[in-house]
């Protein structure tokens, strides 16, 4: 049985003490990032891979297939994703989703538990569209304005690590079991922050929810392809003003918006492999004009995408000598 130090919530038990560590387990860190990508070295016969990591090392601009979740336990450690620096502090939350482009910057002493999963299986669920536009840019939970979800997503992780660490023979179905519960308390947090779709009756709520994560999915699934605000309105069956109104309820974007954020996270993918020419990479990622492209990611970046490339390429040849 894992234990836990008391901190100031009784109702939190929170990541133990260097004791803990010394115990007959492996948090050796081996992340391999090649051209921007990191091969996530999931552990064996696992969808998973979760470990204590101390080094003092940086990680240049990169992304992966899996959901990162960092959970600092001494010292903060700071990832940096879109401009915005996420400086995150002990027993703070970051989650970074699966292929948004950031970097890790570690200080010179700590420790934070590092969690790596594989939720393709989940994302295929037609209701965790509406969980991918949360993690439009990464999700930071502090206790202290998170009150309500904070313990929960907390106590989770916990039981998710002692699961992945333990005996149990079912331990990555409960694992899953697990992710789902946090997707759901996630979800249903936001949800009512928001109130989404405003004062409607439960089963017409579930209907629009059904309809927009439906309707999230395929975008998702053609972002690259002539998408316009008339056709996916008619998939719906609503007007065009009808649906943006209820796009933005749903998602905090406007639908021309959301289309761009997603084709741009795409590009910034493709952009860190230099094998592809910038014009491909606009092409790929769904825009049929480069000046458009170059337009739109300087606006959302900050930068021309090949000046995206060059800070990439020179983060990588930095970390690597």
């Amino acid at each position: 049985m894992i234990e836990e130090t008391e901190k100031a919530n009784p109702n939190i038990k929170y990541f133990s003490d260097e004791q803990y560590y010394s115990a007959n387990l492996d948090f050796a860190d081996s992340r391999i990032v090649h051209d921007g990508h990191e091969m996530v070295d999931y552990q064996t016969g696992s969808q998973h891979r979760i470990w204590m990591n101390d080094q003092a090392e940086n990680y240049a601009p990169h992304w992966h297939s899996a959901l990162e979740i960092i959970v600092p336990i001494e010292n903060i450690y700071t990832c940096i994703c879109s401009d915005t620096r996420y400086v995150v502090e002990p027993a703070q939350i970051l989650f970074i989703p699966p292929g948004l482009v950031h970097e890790l910057i570690a200080p010179p002493t700590g420790r934070r538990f590092v969690f790596m999963m594989n939720i393709s299986a989940v994302s295929r669920l037609r209701s965790f569209a509406r969980i991918m536009s949360i993690f439009s840019q990464p999700l930071w939970l502090k206790e202290e304005e998170n009150t309500s979800v904070y313990s929960e997503i907390y106590n989770l992780l916990l039981q998710i690590r002692n699961e992945y660490f333990g005996v149990n023979e079912f331990a990555d179905l409960s694992i899953l079991s697990l992710l789902l519960k946090m997707f759901v308390c996630i979800g249903e947090h936001y949800d009512q922050q928001e109130n989404i779709f405003g004062d409607i009756t439960p089963s017409k709520r579930r209907e629009y929810i059904d309809l927009f994560n439906s309707t999230l999915k395929y975008i998702d699934e053609h972002f690259s392809e002539e998408l316009t605000l008339g056709t996916i309105a008619a998939r719906t069956g609503f007007s065009k003003f009808h649906f943006s109104r209820l796009f933005k309820q749903y998602t905090n974007y406007n639908f021309s918006d959301y289309l761009c954020f997603r084709r741009i996270r795409e590009a910034e993918t493709l952009l860190m492999r230099p094998g592809i020419s910038i014009t491909d990479v606009a092409i790929s990622s769904g825009f049929s004009s480069i000046s458009t492209f170059n337009r739109l990611f300087k606006q959302q970046k900050g930068c021309s995408p090949s000046e995206y490339r060059r800070r990439c390429a020179a983060s990588s040849q930095k970390k690597q000598s």
